[in-house]
């Protein structure tokens, strides 16, 4: 099969794909079990395996999932460096000059983004970091007060020169988070209140243990930028930090899908529609890894 790849890929390209199609793209990875694999290492488990050597692969399918190809790279090999190669292999093996590559914001980088720039023919549609949809909120460049009449509108940013922001805002998703962080927090709050009263009765004294344990418990929920923690010798309190709650709760639900290509070619509904289809590559992996071919673990 290996020696044969080429020919398999070139023939599902030219049966799938076709000139200024959509292309999704995605890497995944499964756990690695054994010591002779070089590709194997550690690296971020999707299967939440922690600590345990991985192996990574990228596909290429076309708009409805169907995978094309799929390429092999180490274990601890970042997202974003395996997308420039999967746009060169799609131009060079299989032919296509015109396409529109869809990734995730993990996946398309700033630096993807400025090369494809000087690409002629090679359009892309990718969304926006919490970090960045942050930054156009608290500049006034974004205003939720819109989302009261519709679930998704159109803004143009002087940061973003030369594209197109659609962004979204899904009710049952924002439910969704809000309820997952109040678990969190409240999870949170009562392991604290388990290592103060150790503290109280004397089992757990000292600043530094007080806080290694402290930080065990707020590590391990993720929710450390929301408490304001105080530790002393023989002490612990603890408030949550309301105004980064909400602030971090209002944008809930929001995401921004970014491209580059011209309204006259898709409009927003049609952008965003693209994206959500990478939730096809998710399917293709789940039976990679599970029902058909089963290289979980390897």
């Amino acid at each position: 099969l290996l020696a044969r790849q080429d020919r398999v890929q070139k023939k599902l390209a030219s049966r799938h794909l076709r000139e200024g199609a959509l292309v999704l793209y995605d890497l995944s990875s499964s756990y690695f079990e054994g010591s002779t694999c070089p590709l194997a290492k550690r690296g971020y488990s999707r299967d939440r395996k922690a600590g345990t050597l991985q192996v990574n692969y990228g596909l290429l399918t076309d708009a409805r999932g169907c995978p094309v190809a799929v390429s092999v790279h180490e274990g601890n090999t970042a997202d974003s460096v395996t997308f420039m190669p999967a746009v060169h292999k799609l131009r060079e093996d299989f032919g296509i000059e015109r396409m529109v590559m869809v990734g995730d914001r993990g996946m398309v980088s700033q630096k993807a983004i400025d090369e494809l720039r000087e690409s002629d023919g090679v359009g892309w549609i990718t969304a926006l970091k919490s970090v960045s949809i942050r930054a156009l909120v608290e500049q006034g460049q974004l205003q939720m007060g819109l989302f009261d009449e519709r679930n998704l509108l159109e803004i143009a940013s002087p940061d973003y020169p030369g594209e197109r922001l659609m962004a979204c805002r899904n009710e049952a998703l924002a439910k969704l988070r809000a309820h997952k962080r109040e678990d969190l927090l409240g999870a949170t709050e009562r392991s604290l209140v388990e290592i103060k009263a150790r503290v109280e009765a004397g089992k757990l004294k000292g600043k530094d243990k007080i806080g290694v344990r402290v930080g065990k418990v707020v590590n391990k929920y993720k929710v450390a930028k929301h408490f304001e923690l105080n530790i002393d010798d023989a002490a612990l309190s603890w408030a949550r930090k309301s105004e980064a709650i909400a602030s971090e709760a209002a944008l809930d639900g929001l995401y921004i899908v970014r491209t580059s290509l011209p309204v006259e070619e898709m409009d927003a509904p049609t952008c965003v529609r693209s994206y959500k289809s990478l939730a096809n590559v998710e399917r293709a992996f789940r039976s990679i890894k599970t029902i058909d071919l089963k290289v979980r673990p390897i």
